[in-house]
């Protein structure tokens, strides 16, 4: 399965580029795809709190972008915690479970959260998409 350590890296690494002048509370993302590509994403905040994007959604996006579409998905990490603190847990909104569910799998799609780095190390918790959004909206 997929480098669990080194997405969760990636999305840790993406928050320092988190715009939140607002909240102060920034979020990275690192979308990993079928072909080993990771799309990473912040949250963008935004004076009308309604045109604000999330890290989730921005990588999505990126990625569909790029060409990436259905089944092209395998995991997501977040790292989200103050602009200049340490990760506390953050998972997806529900507006991202839904773009997620869109694009993955539910069953099969991972969703990593980091809850803390402790000596260097980070812990997360790990679910499927279908654990955090059970009966998601379909066409």
């Amino acid at each position: 399965m997929a480098d669990y350590a080194r997405l969760l890296e990636a999305a840790n690494e993406a928050r320092r580029n988190s715009y939140c002048p607002y909240s102060g509370f920034a979020v990275g993302a690192a979308l990993l795809t079928t072909d080993g590509t990771v799309y990473t994403g912040v949250n963008v905040e935004n004076a009308s709190y309604g045109a604000t994007n999330c890290a989730e959604r921005t990588a999505v996006f990126k990625a569909v972008a790029d060409g990436k579409r259905k089944g092209d998905f395998v995991a997501i990490a977040i790292s989200g915690g103050p602009k200049d603190g340490s990760p506390v847990p953050c998972p997806p909104c529900g507006i991202c479970r839904q773009v997620l569910s869109e694009f993955t799998d539910a069953a099969t799609f991972t969703v990593l959260w980091v809850t803390e780095i402790t000596d260097g190390d980070m812990a997360f918790e790990k679910h499927t998409l279908a654990e955090l959004l059970p009966g998601a909206f379909e066409l």
